[in-house]
This record gives C-alpha cells, sequence and structure tokens, in this order.
C-alpha cells in the first residue's frame, strides 16, 4: 500500500564517514550514482571536523593559514630590489606628468 500512495523507492547505497573524534555519519546516495560522484570526504555535523570513508585513518583538520593582506602577497612575489625599482618608475612617472601639466588624482 506504501508504494501506490508515495511511489516506489529508489534503490540506495549508503556510505558511513568517520571524523577524528570516532563519530560515525551516515549518507545515503543513488545506486546508479557514479562512484567518482560520491565525496571521500565531508564535513561531520556532529563535531563540525572533516569525515573520511576509512574509520582507521579519518582526515585531520586542515592548518588554518592566517588572513594574508595584499601586500603580502606583493612582497612573497617581489624582491626588495625589485619594489624599491617599481616605485622609482612610479615616481618619475608621476613627476613627468606633472611638469607636463596633466591632473593626477
Amino acid at each position: 500500500m506504501g508504494e501506490q500512495d508515495r511511489g516506489y523507492h529508489a534503490d540506495r547505497v549508503s556510505i558511513s564517514y568517520w571524523d577524528a573524534l570516532g563519530n560515525e555519519t551516515v549518507r545515503f546516495f543513488a545506486a546508479n550514482l557514479p562512484a567518482e560522484e560520491i565525496p571521500e570526504t565531508i564535513d561531520s555535523p556532529n563535531s563540525g571536523l572533516p569525515a573520511g570513508r576509512d574509520k582507521d585513518n579519518p582526515p585531520q583538520l586542515a592548518k588554518m593559514e592566517p588572513y594574508k593582506t595584499h601586500l603580502a602577497y606583493v612582497k612573497e612575489r617581489r624582491s626588495d630590489q625589485e619594489a624599491e625599482d617599481i616605485l622609482d618608475e612610479a615616481i618619475k612617472t608621476l613627476r613627468d606628468r606633472r611638469k607636463r601639466g596633466d591632473v593626477v588624482f
């Protein structure tokens, strides 16, 4: 009677995920879903930690990098000498504009 009222149930597979604290979370996926579309890790709803399929080797929390400013990224790409050269070029360009009477904002 239930199938007549609610339709047929799709075939499902259950996948268990474990976090570093040993919490198990079960997720259900369509049985005809390709294996590569089933995620290897999820966020555990119990702890917020990443959870993986391997019970004996759960994923560890990734190390959080501190926020970097734009200047920090620039300093990674440029040496001190390159920075001085770019600054000297920008100052020269501004001085040339002022000599010509161009408006600089």
